[in-house]
This record gives C-alpha cells, structure tokens and sequence, in this order.
C-alpha cells in the first residue's frame, strides 16, 4: 500500500513538471492550429517554426486543400512533412496529391506503410453497434472508393520520433489500438492529435471517447494512458471537436 501511494506521488509529481514545462512553452512561442475538413477526416495543420501536417483527408480533395490553405495565407511549399496518423483510407486519401502540391516528405509507422504504397482498404471491427452497421456499409462502398497509391518517404518504428527537426516542439507517439500503426502527435504544448484513436460525435448522438472502430480496445486505452501520461491536455480527433483529455481519463 506504501509502494503505490509513492508511485502515485510520484506520478502526481511529474505530471505536474510537464504541466509547468507547457505553461513555459506556450510563454515563449505561439503554435497556430488550423483544421482542414478534407472529406470525412480532419485534418490539421501545426505552425511554430516550421509547419506540418497531420493527415490527408478522403481522395480527390486537392483543390479543397488548396483552397483552405491560401485562405491562411500559407502555401503548399510551406509544409515540410505530412504525417499519417494511420492508413486507412479516408486519412491518406489525398496523400499523393498533397504531395505533389507541396513536396512534403510523407510519413507513416512500418505495419502500415503498405496499405498506402499499395491502395490497400482494410476495415478494422466496430466496437459499438453503429460501428458494425457502419462497418458493414463501408464495406459494400470500398469497391467503388479509388486511391491513388503513394511512396512514403519516411517509415516510422514504433517508438518516438522527433519533430524538432521540422520545426516543431513535440513528438510523434506509437500509439496503437484502432489500428496496429496508429500514432498520435503530442506536442510540448499538450495538445495531441490522435486520428482515430479516440473520437468526438462521430455521429452527433455518440460522446467523446471510444472509436467506433479498433483493432484492440484494450490497446487503445493503454495507448489513452501513454498519451496522458506524457502531459496531454486536449485532444484532436480525426473525426468530431477537440475535447479535455480528462475526458480519456475519466473512462479510464
């Protein structure tokens, strides 16, 4: 009983280092936040010193994208990287496009890189009933959805890797569940952009939590306590509006 009383010390403790360390952060600089409605998946555009991108919507949303994006007064050239949270399709859709708008390097965790260089539609389960009605017209559809395949240029293991590079202060964490290479971007600001690891009114009548779809459930609550442990405060899902991270944990 002592042990785990220290351990939640402990815990408490260094939860509230990287809460200070944010607050520090956010003083010092300014990160912009930008979601992009590209099809069915929001997409999210991170500006600090440098700008990314995090997903790339359903197919053929090319002339969208420009059209969002010139109305932030950004160009595509700007962006250096396009990170894919995952690989299904409605999240790399208009990957190639982007691409070849901007130059971008595209990333994507190794178990998946496949389904985009290939034009691969997998489905994972519907943990709910709407997921599995969902699921099932989805996959009556697929045959009828067209993908681009395209080249990934930069293949991510399942650990951490580092966005300083590219301008941005955070990381992109292996955090799977819905999908076996799911990541989420966390950066040092607390906001964490997880794809579909977590979802918010998808549709209206479903809450904030639990996908409709995953892989694993019990991966993606074990990839909620990654995520939180390492000091996220909101969440910015693929599909629904941002959320107080206490909401993860609160269904925890």
């Amino acid at each position: 009983m002592v042990k785990d009383l220290t351990q939640e010390i402990v815990s408490y403790r260094l939860r509230e280092e990287i809460l200070q360390k944010q607050e520090n952060i956010k003083k010092k600089m300014k990160t912009e936040i930008h979601q992009l409605s590209l099809g069915a998946c929001n997409c999210y555009l991170i500006k600090e010193d440098g700008l990314i991108l995090i997903d790339g919507g359903s197919p053929n949303q090319g002339k969208r994208f420009l059209k969002e994006l010139r109305s932030l007064s950004l160009e595509p050239k700007d962006i250096s990287l396009l990170i894919l949270t995952h690989g299904h399709w409605d999240h790399f859709g208009s990957a190639n496009e982007i691409k070849e708008l901007s130059g971008c390097k595209l990333a994507i965790n190794q178990h998946e890189k496949d389904w985009v260089e290939q034009a691969l539609k997998p489905l994972p389960p519907g943990t709910t009933l709407w997921g599995k009605i969902l699921g099932t017209m989805l996959k009556i559809s697929m045959p009828f959805v067209k993908l681009p395949k395209t080249s990934v240029d930069l293949v991510l293991e399942d650990n951490e890797f580092p966005l300083e590079p590219y301008g941005i202060r955070g990381n992109v964490l292996y955090t799977p569940g819905h999908s076996s290479g799911s990541m989420s971007v966390l950066l040092d600001t607390g906001e964490a952009f997880v794809g579909d690891l977590a979802m918010s009114g998808f549709p209206k009548l479903i809450g904030k939590g639990m996908p409709i779809f995953a892989e694993d459930v019990q991966a993606v609550k074990a990839s909620w306590h990654l995520i939180l442990n390492r000091g996220a405060r909101w969440i910015y899902p693929a599909h629904g509006s941002p959320f107080k991270a206490d909401v993860l944990k609160n269904q925890l």
